[in-house]
């Protein structure tokens, strides 16, 4: 399987250069998932701009695995980028209730830091 990892201070954006996302690059996905998750990344922007592909909706079950990650860590898994076929698929299996989706990557970077300045602000709101 064929990806790319940028990873930031609050985020890394995981970019999957797999023309099709099948049950073969899945497993390895779900790995990565992980291995950035003890590496201590809580948000996750997974860029689909390179797939093109989805024939069944279980393949897309490594999404579920990324989301419960991040949630499990107190941070955001965010999908972007996602075409039109495969946006069809998604809505079908409802993973849309589930995962976050956006339609460009600098909305998933927007959402994350919104999302970690609100934690910043509870937070503070408690130790006051």
């Amino acid at each position: 399987m064929k990806f790319s990892v940028d990873k930031h201070e609050k985020y890394v954006v995981l970019k999957l250069e797999e023309p099709k996302f099948t049950n073969d690059n899945t497993p390895a996905l779900k790995s990565e998932f992980v291995l950035l998750n003890t590496e201590g990344y809580r948000n996750i922007v997974l860029d689909l701009s390179a797939v093109k592909e989805c024939n069944d909706a279980q393949d897309l079950s490594a999404l579920l695995a990324g989301d419960r990650l991040c949630k499990a860590a107190d941070g955001i898994f965010i999908v972007c980028c996602v075409n039109k076929s495969i946006a069809q698929i998604i809505q079908m299996s409802n993973l849309h209730q589930s995962v976050t989706f956006v339609n460009k990557l600098d909305e998933a970077t927007d959402l994350i830091f919104m999302e970690e300045i609100e934690k910043e602000l509870r937070g503070g709101v408690d130790k006051g």
